[in-house]
């Protein structure tokens, strides 16, 4: 099967979306001439039925993109933009690597050398498989992969004992639904899908967020907050809770650690004090709460947005508590979702070989890269990125572009296009993408593990990431047996997981057969968590133990000064993170860069949309397309995407983000930054 699908001059072939998204959809690819021609999606996949984003149904116009790399290169001339490459073969490049890696070794040892990645494609070999294998048998640094939802998922976990959520599934079954910090319709259009159909039946859907966005505007009832403040809100409402007795006694009683502790706790959030915290009105406070404890299935869905503020962890961990103060765990439909990722996980030590590292090694938060590369010591002497282009996505942009042009830093860049972290590398690989290799995907979202084989012939001379690795490891001497397993050991090896019976039904054979299979998750409660009490901890001792408040608890971001404009840069329609933001018809799709602020901050500073403003602290600036109205909060403003350093545009909106680390995982602070504004001075 494997060899027809990819050598097949025709037909339509089953695929799944390698996106770093929840939805994880199943696709059908139409290929003729041996050439794709179109991506639809799969009817017959049981949760997103055929239904894809424009993102991926434009895909085809990225994998044959004329500005995607075909074969290896070498820098030559200064780093950064305007580097000039010449092409080499891959026997050069994989020489030059490792005999530049061979004597670092030598001369200052294994952990001057990082990998820094993340998950521009999500099959789990070819970012987590071949690659930290080769790394660990190196000795190098340790990069910690925090840039998305550590934060978030560690602030979960304390209540929940890990990424265990409603089956999405389920959710059309619910008769109130909140979307809490995420802008669905963009991020996780399936969910969207799931909520029509249960607003079909009745259901209520409420959005909370800093931004009208496409989501807000879609829901029954939109409720702007200020950014970074949503734990207060959620403590407002268990405020009302309790006090209106609106919590489910008995639920309390034998399924939850904390109840009582937590009701004397939220005494001090009277809907008054949070209203002055949120910037939401107390009589919708009210309203809010009094729906929420009234309705049932009530489901939440939680959103990555949230978790990117200096409080992300313990706002999330707020959330989280809501469902199970009203029961909603017991009712097919209620609950919530932050992640569900644990329902299916896989063997991680096994795919990953953490024992073929001799000791261990420094880690380095992948959000403090700037200055990882600038201030280490002993420093950083070479850097191998791959599924990732940080310096586009990476908090402090300026400060991560200074440590990329450091000339002492020999960079290897693996991926399809010449990103701007490319324009620093002394050597350019060509990658794959996701249609063109052997992986298997899982979902955060649903609950279906997917197994994807080559669709078309590798582009041009490009390679595959475990592919690479295996050369880097065969060149470098490396004899371990663990570093030469093929695609199908790998998936095998990840796949066989006893510590995990929800993959008791998933094997390489039957996803050979199936492609996708739901795994056999059975529901939370009545049962025991992974928490230390085996509950759902509203105290948490652990947290406690770390030095956190064990109470979930609202602290107010970081005072970076009298800047005033909270500034987040959210996602967009078009993108995601940098993947399409250097292809014309996803750049046309979106057409501008855009601020979107309040109408009389605007006014105040003589601004209308359509002028462009300059947005700047003292860690950057950028220029954007003012978008002028009631969507966002006085005292707020909103740009949408990552775009590309592409001519005449200046939006590098991560040039303004701070690389402090958040409350909990290391995690990113994107969202908790503050800026000026102004208008661009036209010469």
């Amino acid at each position: 099967m494997l060899t027809t699908m990819r050598d097949e001059q025709n037909g339509i072939f089953p695929s799944v979306c390698s996106l770093d998204c929840p939805d994880q959809c199943g696709l059908l690819i139409h290929k003729e001439a041996g050439k794709i021609v179109k991506i639809e999606g799969d009817p017959n996949h049981p949760v997103t039925q055929g239904a894809i984003c424009n993102k991926v149904r434009n895909m085809t116009a990225r994998i044959y993109d004329d500005k995607r790399l075909q074969y290896p290169m070498k820098r030559v001339g200064p780093k950064g933009e305007g580097s000039q490459f010449e092409r080499i073969t891959w026997e050069e490049a994989i020489e030059t690597i490792t005999s530049r890696w061979k004597k670092l070794i030598e001369d200052e040892g294994a952990e001057s050398i990082l990998p820094y990645s993340f998950y521009g494609n999500m099959g789990r070999i070819g970012t987590e498989g071949m690659d930290r294998r080769f790394f660990n048998r190196m000795g190098a640094s340790r990069l910690l992969y925090s840039i998305c939802e550590s934060a978030g998922t560690e602030g979960y976990k304390y209540t929940m004992g890990g990424s265990f959520g409603t089956d999405p599934e389920d959710t059309i079954h619910a008769k109130l639904i909140i979307m809490w910090g995420i802008n669905a319709v963009s991020t996780n259009m399936h969910q969207v899908m799931l909520a029509e159909k249960a607003r079909k039946n009745g259901a209520q859907i409420i959005v909370i967020d800093a931004h009208k966005n496409q989501t807000g505007r879609w829901a029954d009832w939109f409720i702007p907050i200020l950014p970074g403040t949503d734990a207060a809100l959620a403590l407002g409402i268990m405020h009302i809770l309790f006090a209106e007795n609106l919590v489910d006694e008995a639920f309390l009683q034998q399924f939850t650690a904390g109840h009582e502790e937590l009701r004397e706790h939220v005494r001090q959030y009277d809907p008054s004090v949070v209203s002055k915290i949120t910037g939401v009105p107390a009589h919708d406070i009210y309203r809010l709460a009094r729906l929420y404890g009234q309705t049932s299935p009530s489901f939440i869905r939680i959103g990555n947005g949230i978790q990117h503020h200096d409080n992300g962890g313990m706002c999330v961990r707020t959330i989280a508590c809501l469902p199970a103060l009203t029961g909603q765990w017991l009712h097919k439909g209620g609950g919530a979702i932050k992640g569900n990722g644990s329902y299916l996980e896989h063997n991680i030590p096994a795919l990953q070989r953490p024992d073929l590292r001799e000791k261990e090694a420094r880690q380095i938060n992948m959000n403090l890269l700037g200055s990882a590369l600038l201030e280490l010591d002993p420093p950083i002497r070479s850097l191998y990125v791959y599924n990732s282009n940080p310096a586009l996505v990476a908090p402090h942009a300026n400060k991560v572009r200074e440590g990329l042009q450091r000339e002492d830093l020999f960079t290897v860049v693996h991926d399809l296009f010449l990103t701007e972290t490319a324009k620093f590398a002394d050597i350019v690989l060509p990658a794959t993408s996701s249609f063109e290799n052997t992986d298997f995907y899982r979902s955060y979202w649903h609950q279906y593990v997917h197994l994807q084989l080559p669709v078309m012939t590798p582009y041009g001379e490009s390679k595959a990431n475990v592919d690479v690795f295996r050369l880097l490891a065969a060149e470098m001497g490396y004899e371990d047996e663990a570093l030469g397993d093929t695609d199908e050991a790998l998936i095998r090896q990840a796949l066989d997981h006893p510590g995990n019976p929800a993959l008791n039904n998933i094997s390489y054979e039957t996803l050979l057969e199936k492609l996708f299979i739901k795994a056999d998750v059975k529901p939370l409660f009545p049962g025991e968590l992974k928490t230390p009490s085996g509950k759902i901890e509203l105290y948490s001792h652990e947290m406690e133990s770390k030095g956190f408040p064990p109470l979930p608890t609202y602290t107010p971001l970081v005072d970076e000064g009298d800047l005033p404009f909270l500034f987040v840069p959210a996602p967009n329609h078009n993108f995601l993170n940098s993947t399409f933001a250097h292809n014309e018809k996803h750049i046309r799709m979106e057409k501008t860069p855009k601020l979107h602020m309040n109408e009389a901050d605007a006014s105040a500073l003589g601004l209308v949309s359509g002028d462009v403003a300059r947005v700047w602290n003292d860690r950057g600036e950028c220029e954007l397309v003012v978008a002028a109205g009631s969507d966002v909060l006085p005292g707020v403003v909103v740009s949408q995407g990552l775009w590309a350093d592409l001519p005449g545009n200046k939006a590098l909106v991560n040039a303004l983000t701070p690389d402090r680390v958040a409350d909990m995982g290391g995690g990113a602070t994107f969202f908790s930054g503050r800026v000026r504004v102004e208008k661009r001075e036209v010469n």
